[in-house]
């Protein structure tokens, strides 16, 4: 996760602390030490910190880099035919107890081709009005 980087540099001063608009940074003394805390949730990534710090100490490019964090992992389910990803297994579990039917895994274009040719074979299958001369 992107979050606030100090180096060795930091001296404890606390300016960045005091001079934080978002009260993103605060401190707590915890067993004869200074803790130098961040919250990301309330930072705003004005980089006050950073220009505030007289020792240079804040490395605050590490808040700009945007970078994706892992959340969850999820077991896929292939398309029964081309193997292509569709569905998660959870997803699959979902339809099948909202729909109580079991859920035929095939992607979009395997999906298309089948209703298509279910409209071929009726069509091929309707019986037609018999003409009366």
């Amino acid at each position: 996760m992107s979050r606030l980087r100090v180096n060795d540099k930091c001296n404890g001063c606390m300016s960045c602390v005091h001079n934080c608009p978002a009260s993103a940074l605060n401190y707590e003394h915890r067993g004869g030490q200074t803790v130098l805390l961040h919250n990301l949730t309330a930072c705003a990534r004005c980089g006050n910190c950073w220009r505030i710090c007289p020792e240079g100490a804040i490395e605050f490019k590490s808040l700009l880099e945007g970078t994706w964090d892992e959340v969850t992992t999820l077991p896929l389910l292939n398309c029964a035919i081309c193997g292509e990803p569709v569905c998660t297994v959870a997803q699959k579990q979902a339809l099948k107890d909202k729909d109580h039917q079991e859920v035929e895994i095939l992607c979009a274009t395997h999906k298309d081709d089948l209703r298509a040719n279910s409209w071929v074979q009726a069509a091929k299958t309707a019986s037609r009005p018999r003409r009366h001369h």
